[in-house]
C-alpha cells in the first residue's frame, strides 16, 4: 500500500469519528445549541470546528493544479486559519454538505499524485515549504486534532446543561 493510499485510509478512519459526533449532536434535543455553544468569549463553536475541518480540506485540495473552489469565498474565509468564530453558526445539514463536499474535492486532488511526487512542493504551499508529502500528513493530522475539541467542546456543553 502506497503513503498516499495509507493517508487516505486514515482520512476515511478520521471522517467516521468526526461524523459520529455529528450523528451524537443530531440526536440531541436542540442541535442548534450544542453547535453553537461556546466554552469562553472569543472561544470556538462545536459548528465552527467541524466547518473548520471541512474548509481546510477544500484549501488542501488546491494542491491540485487547476482546482478552483465552488464554494462561497465568504465561507472559505469565515471558517479557514485565523479566522474567529462568529455567531452566525451553521445548520448540521450545512456541515454534513460541507463535509461531504470537501472530501470528494480532496479525494479528488489525492488521486492526482503518486508515490513520485511526495517531494514535491505543490504551487499552493510553497511560499510554507510544504512538500506534497508533509501536506497530506497535516491533513492526516488536521481533522483529529479539531474533532478532538469539537467532542471537548460537545462534552462541555453538556455537562454544564446537566447531561
Amino acid at each position: 500500500m502506497s503513503i498516499i493510499d495509507l493517508r487516505v485510509e486514515q482520512w476515511k478512519f478520521n471522517r467516521d469519528r468526526t461524523l459520529e459526533s455529528v450523528k451524537r449532536i443530531a440526536e440531541m434535543a436542540d442541535p442548534q445549541a450544542a453547535l453553537s455553544w461556546q466554552p469562553g468569549t472569543g472561544r470556538a463553536h462545536v459548528g465552527w470546528q467541524l466547518m473548520h475541518i471541512a474548509i481546510t480540506e477544500e484549501r488542501f485540495a488546491m494542491m491540485n493544479p487547476g482546482f478552483a473552489s465552488s464554494l462561497p469565498p465568504e465561507t472559505l474565509s469565515r471558517y479557514g486559519k485565523g479566522s474567529e468564530p462568529d455567531d452566525d453558526v451553521p445548520s448540521l445539514d450545512e456541515i454534513r454538505q460541507t463535509l461531504e463536499h470537501t472530501r470528494a474535492n480532496l479525494l479528488a486532488m489525492a488521486e492526482q499524485f503518486s508515490e513520485a511526487d511526495l517531494s514535491g512542493v505543490p504551487e499552493v504551499f510553497r511560499e510554507r515549504g510544504w512538500t506534497v508529502g508533509l501536506a497530506l500528513q497535516i491533513v492526516a493530522w488536521h481533522e483529529p486534532h479539531h474533532q478532538g475539541q469539537a467532542h471537548l467542546t460537545l462534552n462541555l456543553w453538556e455537562a454544564s446543561h446537566g447531561k
